[in-house]
Order: C-alpha cells, then structure tokens, then sequence
C-alpha cells in the first residue's frame, strides 16, 4: 500500500471522529425529546405530525406492540411503492413516458427500499419516472433509515434502562429521527453535492452532440421483436451509427444525499456513483464516502451518552475502527498488486516514475480514472462495510482477493459502523455473545453494562445470528442448482459462483451491491432475493427488539471485583474474535469455492 493509500485512510479516519462526537451527541438528546440546536426550528412540525396522525408523545410501547408497529409501517411500504411503479405511466413527473414497471421487478424494488437495501436490477434513468425516485424510492430511503434507527435507540434503552417494560414509541422515533437527524443532514449534503456539480432539476433528458460520430452494430429484429437468424442459424447484425448523445437529467443530488446518509445504497443512474453526474469530483467522492459512516459512527457515541458510559461507546468505535482499517488496507493493497494475466497481455501495470506515465499503478479495470485504485478501494471497503451499496467502481472487476473484501464485510454482519442503526444493535449482539462466551469460560454468569444475559436472551441472539447464513447458504445453494439461477451468470467457473454468492450475501444484508456480471433482473431472482431482504432484515429486527424489551425488564447489577470490564483492551480483543471467527468463519467453505479458488488459478496462469 503506497502513502496515497495510508493518507486517504488516516484522513477520513480523523474526519470522520471529529464529525461523529458532536453528531452523536446531537443523536442522544434529540430521540430522546431533549431540546437541542434545531428544537426551536422542528419541534412545531413535530407536534403538528403527533396531532394529524393521532400519536400522543407520552405513551410508550413494550417490544410487542413496537414490534407490530414497524412490520406493519414496513408492509405498508412495500405497496406503496409497488404502486407507484405499476403505474407510473399514467401519473405525473414522467417526461419521458416511461413505461409501467415488470410486477416481478416492482415487488423486487419494493422490498429492497422498503429493507434499506437498494437492489437494483434494472438500469434506473430509462426505467424510472422523476415521480417514482421521489415519492417512491428517495422517501423510502429516509423511512427505512429511519426504521434502523429506531431499532438502535431502542436496544440502547433496553441497557439504558431498568424494571419497565417500555423501549419506547415506534411512531415518535421514527418522527424523531426523520425530522431531527435525517432531513437536515440530507439537506446539507444535497447542497454540498450541488457545489461540486452534482445535478438536481426535472428537465426532461437532453440531447448532445458527439466530437466524433459512433459507429456499432446490433441485432436485427423481426416486426414480431423476435431476433432474425442467418442460414447457419447465428444472429444477423446490422451497422448503425450516431452522432448524439442523450443525457438524463433528474433530482439526483437530493437523492444522492440520502442514499449515502442513510446508508440506503442505489442510484439514480446505473453507473451510481461512478456516474459524473452522481459524483463528479474528488471532493464529491469524499463527502459521499463520510456521509455514508457519519451516522453510524455518530451512534457509537449516543450509545455511550445514553447508557452513561461513554468508555462503552468508544470501545465498540475502536472495534470498528480495527476491523475498516484493516479491511480497507488489505482491498486497496490486493488492488495494487495487479492482475497478472494482465501482465501476459503486455498491459503495464506498474507506475513509471521515469516517464511520468499517468497509471495509478496495478489492477484499474472498472474503475474511475478520476479516483484511481485508492479511492476505489476505499469506497468498495466504505460501502459494504456499512448497508449501503453505492459503488464508484465496478466490484466485479476487482481481482480476486480484493472483490473478497466485500464479500467478508457484508457476511460480518455490516457491524463495521454498519448501516444506520443496523451496524449498531448488529455490534451490540456480537458484545453479548462475546460476554457469554467469557461467562462460559470462567463459570460466571454472564452480565453486560449491569444486565444478566440469561438464556432467553442468546435464544434471541442465536436466531439473528443464524438467519443470514442460512438465507445466504440455501439461496445460493438453490441459485447453482436452478436452471433459472444458473441462467443468470455471465462468467463460468468460480467467478460466476461468486456473483451468486454475492447477490444472495449482499440481499440478506441489506447492502444492494453487486457484482455486476450477475443478470438478475429476472422473476427467478427478483423473487429469491426479495425473500432474502425481507427475512434478512425483519428476521434480525424482531429478536433484537425482543431482547431489548427483555433487557428493559432487568435490574440493573451492581459491578463486583468478578465483573468484566466492557471498556477496555481486553474487551476489544474478545470482541474482535467473537466478530472474526462467528461472523465470518461460517462462510470459509463458500469463500474457497469462490475467491479463494478464483485467486489459485489467477496466479497460477
């Protein structure tokens, strides 16, 4: 890894703490109703929101009812935003009269942003009208972060409390988190964005001039569609050219802004973030990647404020911190080694210092000239490290090793910061199961931040850790056995194996990248991987609940001269090794199949 590599990282690292002490605390007085910076400015729309819809500030929820709440608001969602696609032609906001989306591509899109996951099977600017990224997709991206959120705040008060039976009220966290936190920060990165070129306006898509006429081929059709075949029955091509080029425009910089604050992932282009129009500029690229930890690493500092421990809330922080750095380093490195079959190709990936040679040195396949390796690898590491799943480069072009990053990041769980909420109360489970082993091995019972952790509790903690290998394993599993599943990949051999481990890891996990060889776009996978979104999220959500109502319930203990300290060294390496060997250990005979294999043959040519 060269300075650049070592700077970028070391920077955004500092940036990044900087930013979330003061948002984290900001995070902690406003969900829990504390007058903060914006309480003048909100708090009248907040109470007008509890009068329309009836919500009364005072009453509070047990995990039940809380429960009930969010799967039904979430349901809600998802035909919401069904609707709106099945039916686009005929609403406003559509100049380019873009047609009523496919129903198995609509109930696919729809669990996606509904589950904070943002899997996008299809190329968004000529399938989706400005109404539909509005209303539907961009308003979702605020209420499934929202949704995170809540879920974090309340497992935060589950240990911050005691002897009730309360985790607070569904409707005013959401409320909270949308009005507080959500759309002010959207607010100040949309605008940001805009300063750096991103695009936001309802122009229908433009037409430009090319420097040089374009010249291709494409299959001929019949009048029926149908593709016309020569005597040797191979497909007949015919010449075509251009000398134009049409651009969509669109509302991206406000939907840009949220996609990456709430972690939500998605496009408004297919390209995402490699798109210029998403992400133009360096700056542009480094505000994106902060947006996307910002709250996440923010959350690690509510924690501590609201359990009233702030040691408890940096020594999480640390564990993440461990974890991206290294993660971050090793994808960057494998990136900057190179592909050697590239090398058989005579491509000089090496940088020449003597002839000043613009090449940013090893594997740049997929990736933006104006981000380099660095940059790009950064990214890749940022967004599968939360739930987001914004790409600036093509994770299906990274060598071998380097697209297993990812792959390991996303199958931890996403506790590294993670998504918004989600990385959080993922990391607490983790601290529990830590302690629980640590009880084990001494013969104590085992208690975390003054709470017994009793059986009902690791019930609850065995079934959100079981759930997303076993939504990964099967679906794959049935993908490489299905002719339909097979149909979809592009590559054979282990990389296409790794496209479908891929899609089925990244849907469970609610991250929405992709490696882009993989044709998903079809009822087989629409359907599979909605299955996996949905149960990937609200599967983990409702025992985590459970647990927080659970915990809630407890008295708290009084610390003894037996009681393990959660907030130091020794803490921090226990916690390591239960993410590294439970989160990720589970996957090493699917990762061999794949990268792993994938990697042997590579240097082996």
């Amino acid at each position: 890894m060269n300075h650049s590599a070592f700077f970028q990282i070391a920077l955004y690292m500092g940036v990044l703490t900087v930013l979330a002490v003061p948002l984290g605390i900001y995070i902690a007085k406003a969900m829990n109703g504390e007058k903060n910076a914006l309480t003048w400015l909100i708090q009248p729309v907040e109470k007008l929101c509890y009068k329309i819809f009836g919500i009364d500030p005072a009453e509070e929820m047990s995990w039940k009812p809380y429960s009930v709440a969010l799967i039904a608001f979430n349901l809600l969602g998802v035909l919401a935003i069904y609707a709106l696609q099945r039916l686009q032609l005929t609403l406003p906001l559509n100049p380019q009269a873009l047609p009523a989306v496919s129903p198995d591509s609509s109930f696919n899109t729809a669990v996606s942003f509904v589950t904070n996951t943002n899997w996008q099977g299809y190329t968004p600017e000529t399938t989706m009208s400005y109404l539909t990224q509005m209303l539907g997709l961009s308003v979702q991206n605020f209420l499934s972060t929202a949704t995170g959120l809540a879920v974090a705040v309340a497992l935060i008060r589950g240990f911050a409390r005691h002897t009730v039976q309360s985790i607070g009220n569904f409707w005013i966290d959401m409320t909270r988190g949308t009005l507080y936190i959500l759309l002010p920060l959207a607010f100040i990165f949309a605008v940001g964005l805009m300063s750096q070129g991103v695009i936001q306006n309802f122009d229908g898509y433009k037409t430009a001039d090319l420097v040089e006429k374009l010249d291709y081929t494409v299959p001929k059709v019949d009048a029926a569609g149908a593709p016309v075949l020569d005597a040797a029955g191979k497909p007949v091509v015919e010449a075509q050219s251009t000398a134009t080029q049409t651009l969509p425009m669109g509302p991206v910089a406000s939907q840009e802004a949220i996609k990456m604050v709430g972690t939500n992932g998605g496009g408004f282009f297919n390209a995402n973030s490699a798109h210029p129009f998403e992400n133009p500029t360096p700056f542009a690229n480094f505000l994106q990647m902060i947006a996307i930890f910002l709250i996440p690493a923010a959350l690690c500092v509510t924690f501590g404020k609201m359990i009233g421990d702030k040691r408890q809330g940096w020594a999480i922080f640390a564990v993440m911190t461990i974890l991206f750095v290294a993660f971050a380093g090793f994808a960057i490195y494998a990136e900057q080694q190179g592909n050697p079959m590239f090398d058989k190709l005579g491509i000089d990936q090496s940088v020449n210092d003597a002839t000043l040679v613009s090449q940013a040195g090893g594997n740049m396949e997929g990736k933006e000239a104006r981000f380099g390796i660095a940059a790009s690898g950064l990214f890749a590491t940022i967004t599968t490290a939360a739930s987001c799943g914004a790409v600036n480069g093509m994770h299906d072009s990274f060598t071998p090793l380097g697209g297993m990053v990812p792959l390991i990041l996303m199958k931890l769980g996403e506790v590294v910061f993670g998504g918004v909420g989600a990385g959080l109360y993922g990391m607490l489970i983790f601290a529990i199961l830590a302690v629980f082993i640590a009880g084990l091995m001494i013969g104590r019972t085992p208690e975390y931040l003054g709470k017994k952790i009793e059986a009902y509790e690791m019930k609850m903690i065995a079934i959100s850790i079981l759930i997303g290998p076993l939504l990964v394993l099967a679906g794959t599993a049935i993908a490489v056995l299905a002719a339909d599943g097979k149909a979809g990949i592009a590559n054979p051999g282990a990389h296409g194996f790794t496209e479908i481990l891929y899609a089925f890891v990244s849907a469970t996990n609610n991250n929405g990248s992709a490696f882009s060889g993989l044709s998903a776009n079809t009822p087989f996978y629409n359907v599979m991987l909605a299955i996996a979104m949905w149960f990937g999220r609200f599967w983990i959500i409702v025992p985590i609940l459970a647990v927080a109502g659970s915990l809630a319930a407890k008295k708290r203990l009084t610390p003894t001269a037996g009681t393990l300290p959660t907030h130091g060294p020794l803490f921090v390496s226990l916690l390591l090794g239960t993410v590294i060997i439970v989160g990720a250990l589970t996957y090493i005979p699917a990762l061999a199949l794949g990268p792993i294999v994938e990697h042997l043959i590579m240097v082996a040519q």
